[in-house]
């Protein structure tokens, strides 16, 4: 029968360096790193999705005007933009580890090409979006809707 320690005297064959034990990088180098910024991100959303969703709850049966002026106020326009950086993060390191199992080769870099610039392309629409309403706000230049 075999011994249940390994040869190094660990008991689950544990060959890390100790460079690697030092550093706390897996075999890919990235998996710690990627996991630990899914969760945070993941919590970011919790915390900021409800905040958006009293906001949306606020903005109900308001004219158009008054929920531009609400929108482009600090308070709201500051946690609305961190909630679309924090989703698209989120949104960009999901989509990755799905083509990092499932799809290999150059069809992988290129679909992880298009969710970089996808993720950066739709954070980047609704910050521009953000600032232009803060900007009419600014300048006093809201109109009233159709």
């Amino acid at each position: 029968m075999r011994s249940p320690l390994h040869s190094s005297g660990d008991a689950f064959g544990n060959d890390r360096t100790p460079l690697k034990t030092i550093r706390h990088l897996g075999s890919a180098r990235a998996g710690t790193e990627h996991f630990i910024q899914s969760r945070i991100t993941g919590v970011a959303n919790l915390v900021l999705i409800v905040v958006l969703a009293v906001v949306a709850i606020c903005l109900s049966g308001r004219d158009y005007a008054s929920a531009v002026a609400l929108v482009g106020s600090p308070w709201v326009a500051v946690p609305l933009a961190l909630a679309i950086i924090s989703v698209a993060i989120h949104m960009k390191l999901g989509v990755q580890t799905v083509i990092e199992d499932y799809v290999h080769g150059a069809a992988g870099i290129v679909l992880m090409l298009a969710t970089t610039f996808f993720s950066v392309a739709i954070a980047a629409t609704a910050l521009f979006a953000i600032v232009k309403i803060m900007l009419a706000v600014i300048a006093g230049g809201v109109e009233t809707g159709a």
